[in-house]
Parts: structure tokens; C-alpha cells; sequence
């Protein structure tokens, strides 16, 4: 009598399974980051949405924690389990990329770039759980640490902590463009008291006995590469000036939008937000611009730059219907909801900004304007 034994299917190693599992959840991030949302005709359900993302990523955190514990005890899971155990993870991952999908662009380009962002980082912290597992030794201290402490848990519980409306995930993009702003401020606020302008001249010690020397044999200081010239001071208020100014333009963006801004104005807040992702960049490069040596084409060059984004900020705000005001003297500006105002007191606004512009010479864009 012939048997009737089943064929067995040959299976890799488990660690040869979670490498090959890390491989796959990596090839997923280009799509996640390109991906288009589902078209369909169905009127999109808010609450549905954040309830089935919520679900899939506490799906992944727990189906990731019962990975790590299998692979923190010894004997290690047979080729069987870590089967089973990769296919689940895999699932939920899937669920994750799913459900983004399913939230469409009409709700606002700033909001799905966080619910995209929190997805990648599901979808990484994922693999690199996964390069850890079989990086570390069974019960080894790295090991079972990674039970508490790994990416994925911290990744899928920000989950919960996303925006739920465009206007809020506008509202935390600027916090975080303000932020960014603030600091750059206040390190060229140090930077200048801090500054020295003799710094050099007065080290006549033997060390320095090799210092430069001009044509007439004047000695120069050897470390005239880390200090301010005159020139150099003069050039760094008008800049500074410029980096109050955007930094009180965004805090006060930031208020009004707040204040006055409504849930359905989707694509004007996704347009300040996209202005004002460009303002923070803009002044970290004009304060990088100005640590010595200065160069001052560099300079100019980079206040170009930030002399014409920060106006089509404000153009967005006029479009929005709300009006940005700048005090004749100061650089602190105040807000008021009068569009029939705008056109005087933004102009006024537009002449103040560019006046600072104006003190390097580097924006024809300010004559345009202060006519």
C-alpha cells in the first residue's frame, strides 16, 4: 500500500525569515511616500478614518511585541512560528499603508503629510525592529530592552496624537516654523553680545609672533578669520533686524490663523504652511551667513532669498482676508481682520519689511514696493 504522506515545504531559518521581512517592509516606503490616495465615491467619513488608522497601528505595535518577546527566549521560535509571526506583522503593516491611502488630498495637504509621515515611521521603525532582532543574541541586555523601548510602540501610539482637522495640522506646522525661527534668533542675538570686536588685536605674545603682516608690515591678528570687522558689524544689524522681523511675521501668522482661520479654507492654509516651511531654512542660512569670515555677496545673496518669501507669506494671509500691520518703528507687527483696510496698511507693511532689505542693497524687489 502506497503512503499517503504530505509534502513538507521547506522554510528558511527564522532569522533568514526576519531579513527577508525587513526587506519587504522597506520596499513598501517608496510607495507610501509617492502614493496617491484611493479615488472613490464614497463621501469620506472622518471618524471611520482616524478609528481604522488608530486600530492598525496598536495592530502593529502589539503583533511587534509579540515578536520581540519570541525572540528574546531561548530556544529560539521554530521556522513555523517565525512564519506565522512574520505574515501577521507583515498584515498589519499593510493595514497601516492601507488606511492612509483611503484619506483624500481635499482634506488638506498639511494634514496628510502627517498622517503620511507618522505612517513611514511605523513602516521603518518596523524593519529597523527587525535589524535589531537579528543583530542581538537571545536574551542579551540590548535584547530585552527592546520589549519597552522600541521605535515601533513610540511610532504607532503618535498615531493618536495627530491633528484631526487641516487648521490644527497648519497651527502645529507654524509652532514648529515659530520654534525653529525663535532659536535661530536667539543664537545671533548671543552671538552678537558676545562679540568681541578687539578680539585678536590685543595678543602680542610670543605664540603670535608669526602673524600676518599687510604691505606697510602692520601685524594683523592671526585669527582674523573668528572675529567681526567693522564691516562685518555694520552688515549684521540690518540682518538681525531681518530675522526679528520674520520671526515676529510668523508668530503673529501663527495667532491669526488661529483666531480667524476656518476649518474649510484647506488649500489657503496649506499654502501659508508651504511659504513657511521656506521661511525657517531662509534664516538659518542668513545666520549661518554671518558668523565670520563674513562673506557679504554670500550675505546679500541670502537676504534675497529670505526678502521674498516671507512677502508671499503675507500675500497668502491677504488672501485668507486677514491683514498683517507693521508698526512705522519697530519691527513687532499686529494683526487685524479688515479687508477693507488691507490694501494701505499692507502696503505700509510690504515698505517697513523691504526697508530693511533695502540698508544691504541686495532687493529691487523692496523699490518696487516703496513707491
Amino acid at each position: 500500500m502506497a503512503s499517503s504522506t504530505t509534502p513538507v515545504s521547506f522554510l528558511a531559518p527564522p532569522l533568514e525569515q526576519l531579513r527577508h521581512l525587513a526587506e519587504e517592509l522597506r520596499s513598501l516606503l517608496p510607495r507610501v511616500r509617492v502614493g496617491e490616495a484611493q479615488e472613490t465615491a464614497e463621501e469620506f467619513n472622518r471618524e471611520m478614518f482616524w478609528r481604522r488608522l488608530n486600530e492598525a497601528a496598536m495592530k502593529v505595535s502589539g503583533e511587534a511585541t509579540v515578536l520581540t518577546t519570541l525572540f528574546s527566549k531561548i530556544p529560539s521560535p521554530s521556522p513555523q512560528e517565525t512564519q506565522r509571526i512574520c505574515e501577521q506583522v507583515h498584515i498589519a503593516t499593510e493595514e497601516v499603508i492601507a488606511a492612509y491611502y483611503t484619506f483624500p488630498k481635499d482634506q488638506g495637504i498639511t494634514l496628510r503629510k502627517l498622517v503620511r509621515n507618522a505612517v513611514l515611521d511605523i513602516v521603518d521603525g518596523t524593519a529597523q525592529l527587525l535589524d535589531a532582532l537579528l543583530a542581538a543574541p537571545s536574551q542579551s541586555p540590548e535584547n530585552g530592552d527592546l520589549i519597552s523601548c522600541n521605535s515601533v510602540s513610540v511610532a504607532c501610539q503618535q498615531v493618536a496624537e495627530i491633528p484631526k482637522d487641516n487648521k490644527a495640522a497648519a497651527l502645529l506646522m507654524l509652532t514648529k516654523s515659530v520654534d525653529l525661527v525663535k532659536d535661530a534668533h536667539e543664537e545671533m542675538e548671543q552671538a552678537v553680545e558676545e562679540c568681541d570686536p578687539y578680539c585678536g588685536l590685543l595678543d602680542d605674545s610670543e605664540d603670535n609672533s608669526d602673524s600676518h603682516h599687510n604691505e606697510d608690515g602692520v601685524g594683523l591678528p592671526s585669527n582674523r578669520d573668528s572675529y567681526w570687522s567693522e564691516e562685518d558689524q555694520a552688515l549684521i544689524t540690518p540682518c538681525l533686524a531681518l530675522v526679528r522681523a520674520s520671526r515676529a511675521s510668523l508668530k503673529k501668522i501663527r495667532i491669526l490663523v488661529a483666531e480667524n482661520g476656518r476649518k474649510d479654507q484647506v488649500a489657503q492654509l496649506d499654502d501659508i504652511v508651504d511659504i513657511s516651511d521656506e521661511i525657517s531654512p531662509s534664516v538659518d542660512d542668513l545666520v549661518l551667513s554671518v558668523y565670520p569670515p563674513v562673506c557679504h555677496l554670500t550675505v546679500r545673496i541670502t537676504v534675497l532669498s529670505s526678502s521674498v518669501t516671507l512677502p508671499d507669506d503675507l500675500e497668502t494671509v491677504h488672501s485668507l482676508n486677514l491683514e498683517l500691520v507693521w508698526q512705522p518703528a519697530s519691527p513687532v507687527v499686529s494683526l487685524f481682520l479688515s479687508p477693507q483696510l488691507w490694501g494701505n496698511r499692507y502696503t505700509h507693511g510690504q515698505t517697513y519689511f523691504f526697508y530693511v532689505c533695502w540698508g544691504l542693497n541686495s532687493c529691487p524687489y523692496a523699490y518696487k514696493h516703496s513707491q
